[in-house]
């Protein structure tokens, strides 16, 4: 299966060492510093399957992933929480399952992640994308409505990976995703480097 490669060395070699970094240079399982990863799920359909298996196995690479079941403790607040991880984090990874969009809580997290302009992986879970609609049950303002089916429409026509969990290799899958992660963590280091501006010293 073909590996993702970076034209920026030193992005690739910065994150080789966090994912190759000894077990006892590990930082607690619930870490203080911004996530690598957002995984924006429903948790009734994806929590203990596609959801669940890829934060534990970015965890184990270090590249810190954020799942509201793992990372949140009793106490914390939901909104607080959740919204600071996505504002803070690199990247994310959209989970659209059949039921997704009856969640407001997914909805508005997808939104806030667009808003923020954070470039995102989707994964149609048993799902098309033409499947995925968000319908007005009453609960929502015409506003929230209009947030919502922008930032749905913006998933739905970004590339992404497809999935059937009755006939895919969940192996194979797991190494495809983790691949398109990494890619884009490069990606997002290798941009920020460019931005950061260089300073000159003069000798007087």
């Amino acid at each position: 299966m073909q590996r993702f490669s970076s034209s920026s060395p030193s992005a690739a070699r910065n994150l080789c060492r966090k994912i190759l970094q000894p077990r006892n240079q590990i930082q607690p399982h619930i870490s203080r510093r911004p996530c690598d990863v957002f995984i924006n799920h429903r948790g009734i359909d994806t929590k203990r399957t596609i959801s669940g298996l890829l934060y534990d196995h970015l965890s184990r690479l270090r590249l810190n992933p954020f799942l509201d079941s793992k990372n949140m403790k009793p106490g914390d607040r939901l909104f607080d929480k959740i919204d600071t991880a996505i504002r803070q984090c690199k990247i994310g990874v959209a989970v659209f399952s059949p039921r997704y969009c009856e969640s407001y809580f997914c909805l508005h997290e997808l939104a806030l992640i667009m808003e923020s302009r954070k470039k995102v992986i989707p994964i149609f879970y048993d799902v098309k994308p033409s499947q995925l609609q968000v319908k007005d049950d009453g609960t929502c303002t015409a506003m929230e409505l209009r947030r919502f089916s922008w930032a749905l429409e913006e998933a739905k026509y970004t590339v992404g990976l497809t999935f059937d969990s009755l006939n895919g290799d969940w192996s194979e899958f797991l190494i495809t995703a983790t691949d398109a992660v990494i890619k884009n963590l490069i990606e997002h280091d290798e941009e920020n480097a460019k931005r950061e501006p260089i300073c000159f010293l003069q000798n007087y």
